[in-house]
């Protein structure tokens, strides 16, 4: 069996490569006469196509909870702020093929530098950093996250700083917090259990089912950063283990 999800899984990583470089060089291509949004939703569409590969070639099915805790597509000055829960690629592909407004990724400015995938990030409108120097990586998320949510877009964080293993946690930093309670925009927590299919650190997708769950919007005002955070932390922990009791026994 293990050789089967193998040889799916190089067919999948083979299907990445072959459709990312011509679709890249096209959005780069059109990009200098294109709004961001348009070349935001041309990168989507790449994603839907990764997605929708995952899901044929390695049987990675999902499933979404909660969207109606989210604004309507034809609200366009509504913005949010997602926390969500970090174990795989999967959900960095998945939530800009999966939501109804462009997103807006804080990212390690590194990812830009990748052939083809980054060099058509660093064409839309997101956030990157160098998170060797903390107090500037801040002020830009503060300054870039007031600007764009400001216009009623969505910026997606995700608390832990990086993928954390199936039934593990990590340490939930308070950027997010911060940045809700500097905007005053609500602050929505989303649970995912993609490591069921593709942990991290490994190209390896078993055939399942992905669960993404949107929780409802928390307000920021009259909050502290800390203890916002700690109610974010909380509500997907506990649906982390709704989601995936197998990962956390006991």
């Amino acid at each position: 069996m293990r050789a089967i999800w193998a040889l799916r899984s190089l067919v999948f990583m083979l299907w990445l490569v072959l459709t990312v470089m011509p679709w890249a060089l096209y959005v780069l291509a059109v990009a200098p006469f294109s709004s961001s949004n348009r070349v935001y939703w041309l990168c989507a569409g790449w994603l839907k196509v990764a997605i929708w590969g995952a899901r044929v070639i390695c049987g990675v099915r999902y499933r979404v909870l909660g969207m109606s805790h989210l604004p309507a597509a034809t609200d366009t000055k509504a913005a949010v702020l997602l926390a969500s829960k970090h174990q795989s690629t999967w959900e960095t592909f998945a939530y800009p093929a999966l939501m109804s407004h462009p997103l807006a990724y804080v990212f390690k400015r590194e990812l830009l530098y990748v052939p083809f995938f980054g060099w058509a990030m660093g064409r839309m409108d997101m956030i990157h950093i160098d998170r060797s120097k903390r107090a500037e990586a801040w002020n830009k998320v503060a300054q870039q996250g007031k600007r764009i949510m400001g216009l009623g877009g969505w910026v997606i964080m995700f608390p832990e700083g990086t993928r954390a293993p199936r039934g593990g946690q990590g340490v939930y930093k308070s950027g997010a917090s911060r940045l809700a309670i500097a905007t005053g925009t609500p602050i929505v927590p989303i649970a995912v259990s993609s490591a069921k299919c593709w942990p991290r650190k490994s190209f390896l997708l078993r055939p399942g089912l992905v669960e993404v769950s949107i929780g409802q919007p928390i307000a920021p005002a009259g909050r502290e950063p800390e203890e916002l955070m700690r109610e974010v932390e909380t509500w997907i922990e506990a649906e982390m283990r709704r989601l995936d009791p197998e990962a956390y026994p006991g």
